[in-house]
């Protein structure tokens, strides 16, 4: 299908603009869901925690730590291939390094993340490491910087593992998009790992680094949070620097993580938060030590979330998302009613519109940002007798299908004669969505709903159906055209695969409540009974 048709679609399919409503509902109270449970400690433990312990007391030395994960990650990578490039030979120098400080008494030498391997995804700069954004028109480039947020992570100690892969440039919901390698989900490597930033949710699934950096433009750190089974956190826009983060789409662009627990999740925005004068975007606003106002369950009275109102989204629940997930949803907002929450449905008429809104703005942005891909300001030059002819070339022979396809809706929806009736109308659309969320969350603490319709798919099932695959981001790009903060935590499973999959629940909060919602989803996670997130791709290795 040609790009203009597919932009015309996407923004026609809801023609009709509803003005925001509000809508009050019952209580999901009547839900039926897993037994009440108790205030026991969950699973989920901080592998953050544990390694600075081990490295404090002196039972482990940061080699060790290392060699373990780098020797899992060797285990794992020939299937899961989350891994565009290994910095194995600079892990281990920087771990010897660490431990040497740390023998010889250095006090700083201990830092928040010391001896913490962490994944970046590759459209991060890294200074000492390729950058490629997954795409074949920058194979071989080498920043001369680290992005900001790379940068603090090795100011507190943590040891940087290599670059994990991502859909080309960001765009894609599968990470099949990368002009390099498939990643598998390491819970059934026949099935997607959730994308953009598939490559990092499913190291830290497979246990091949600590923690991860990704980005988040429609939804690309907490789809793949929710396929991969692991904690995924999209921060309020301007909450982290996106100084060294390949643009996409600037005005909805963010830098997050991912983690096997709230804590480490919660450790690592710390760090990577917070004011950047390279950033005119960043916000000035204090950072708080996340993980430290997470309050361990034996200090917490029986309803920990007494007083907590939560929305759960309605629109979430309908048609076109699968039964297993709706049914792990709603138990999951029981289980936060018995933690002493009130939880009621709340309509937002404007969801449905985001989608298509979001795909034209997305498209419009991209269709500038990445005309620097050009040959001769960045990417591979391709031999040209003319300068039309070296900028077609270059970009027909370094760019994939994907981001081309989107380049042309975004220029089709900029162009003059469409720009009122595509861009324009898509801005108003956004305006719509930012005023139905603040009326939301001024009665709600916080909004809940599935982070995608269906638990991960097949790999190859939706890959010629850009339309299919574009409508699985319906639950998470309202977010980013929002810019508020959303926690996507696992909260059960569905069939499929040899041990079921995971579903993530999203948590969205009002602009810079990136602590409550660590709070909610902390006491959630470690009052979950029953559910262990380990794949089992872990016990063959």
């Amino acid at each position: 299908m040609p790009p203009p048709l597919q932009a015309h679609r996407l923004l026609n399919s809801h023609r009709r603009l509803p003005t925001p409503a509000r809508r009050r509902f019952t209580a999901v109270s009547s839900v039926q869901s897993a037994p009440a449970t108790t205030l026991a400690p969950g699973p989920a433990t901080s592998s953050i925690l544990s390694i600075r312990e081990s490295l404090l007391s002196g039972e482990r030395t940061a080699a060790d730590i290392t060699s373990e994960y780098l020797s899992r990650l060797r285990r794992t990578e020939p299937s899961v291939r989350s891994f565009i490039h290994v910095a194995d030979a600079a892990a281990e120098r920087d771990a010897e390094e660490l431990d040497r400080r740390i023998a010889s008494g250095e006090k700083d030498a201990v830092g928040p993340l010391a001896g913490v391997l962490v994944g970046v995804k590759d459209n991060l700069c890294t200074a000492n490491m390729p950058s490629t954004g997954g795409s074949r028109i920058l194979d071989g480039y080498q920043p001369a910087y680290d992005a900001t947020a790379v940068r603090r992570l090795r100011e507190a100690g943590a040891i940087v593992v290599g670059k994990t892969n991502l859909d080309e440039f960001g765009m894609g919901s599968t990470t099949e998009g990368s002009a390099f390698q498939v990643t598998t989900n390491p819970w059934d490597d026949s099935r997607v790992p959730g994308g953009s930033s598939g490559g990092s949710a499913s190291a830290v699934s497979a246990r091949q680094c600590v923690v991860s950096l990704g980005s988040d433009t429609g939804g690309s750190v907490r789809q793949p949070a929710s396929f991969c089974g692991v904690v995924g956190l999209k921060p309020t826009y301007g909450r982290v620097s996106r100084f060294g983060l390949m643009a996409y789409a600037s005005s909805l662009d963010v830098v997050g993580c991912f983690g096997s627990s709230v804590f480490d999740t919660a450790t690592i925005l710390s760090v990577v938060a917070g004011h950047d004068k390279m950033d005119s975007t960043s916000s000035t606003q204090d950072v708080p030590d996340y993980a430290s106002k997470l309050v361990s369950l034996d200090l917490l009275e029986s309803k920990p979330l007494n007083g907590v109102r939560i929305g759960i989204i309605q629109e979430t629940l309908g048609e076109g998302v699968d039964t297993g997930v709706v049914s792990s949803i709603k138990g999951a907002a029981s289980h936060l009613e018995q933690l002493g929450s009130v939880v009621e449905e709340v309509s937002l008429p404007s969801f449905s519109l985001g989608l298509p809104a979001y795909y034209i703005l997305a498209s419009s942005e991209a269709s500038s940002n990445l005309s620097r891909y050009d040959g001769i300001r960045y990417g591979r030059q391709v031999s040209a007798d003319g300068l039309s002819e070296l900028y077609g070339e270059s970009r027909a022979n370094g760019l994939g299908h994907e981001v081309k396809m989107r380049i042309l809706m975004g220029t089709y929806a900029l162009s003059a004669g469409y720009y009122d009736a595509y861009y324009k109308r898509a801005q108003q659309v956004r305006t719509l969505v930012k005023e139905s969320f603040k009326d939301a969350l001024e009665r709600y603490d916080i909004l809940i709903s599935p982070a995608a319709p269906s638990a991960a798919y097949k790999i190859g099932e939706k890959i010629n159906d850009p339309l299919a695959m574009y409508a699985g981001d319906i639950m998470t790009v309202n977010v980013n055209l929002a810019g508020l903060p959303a926690l996507v935590v696992p909260c059960g499973f569905v069939e499929g695969g040899a041990a079921g999959l995971p579903v993530g629940l999203q948590m969205i909060g009002s602009p810079f409540s990136e602590g409550n919602l660590l709070r909610v989803g902390h006491i959630f996670e470690q009052t979950l009974q029953d559910f262990s997130f380990v794949p089992p791709l872990l016990a063959e290795c």
